[in-house]
């Protein structure tokens, strides 16, 4: 699995011309899900994500996690995160994970960030969505397992 976290000052999601998600401060996790990926990763990609101190404390370093920061998550899935653009003008998919296999994996990523005391809201799997992402510093992470 492959995520993209950006620390926001606030993030949503909008189908379809409707509001579907919205945080306030905390991270949008953009999450793609490779051939023969599995819950174990996603346990792990969220005890790490819930845990990671990438916002600031009152000095001003980045020494707090997202619970200790008191923030909220939104689940976006993305696909593209496994584009192979080796070859030719148009990128590959080939190594991401077909929705079958893909959706209940973002779906459990969420789910155990909730365990953990994320507050957690979600896009729509498989939608063309309109994510709002204020990058808040800016802090973008890359994690993958």
């Amino acid at each position: 699995m492959r995520t993209v976290l950006q620390r926001v000052a606030r993030g949503a999601v909008t189908v379809a011309g409707q509001r579907v998600a919205e945080i306030g401060r905390g991270l949008v996790i953009l999450v793609g899900v490779g051939q023969g990926d599995t819950k174990s990763q996603a346990d792990w990609l969220a005890e790490k994500i819930a845990n990671l101190r990438i916002f600031e404390d009152a000095a001003g370093k980045m020494n707090r996690s997202i619970l200790e920061a008191g923030g909220s998550a939104l689940v976006v899935s993305q696909f593209t995160l496994y584009a192979d653009s080796q070859k030719g003008r148009r990128p590959s998919f080939i190594d991401a994970a077909l929705p079958a296999q893909a959706e209940p994996l973002v779906g459990y990523l969420g789910k155990c960030l909730a365990l953990r005391g994320v507050p957690v809201q979600t896009g729509v799997f498989g939608a063309n969505m309109l994510v709002e992402i204020y990058n808040d510093g800016p802090v973008t992470i890359l994690l993958e397992r």
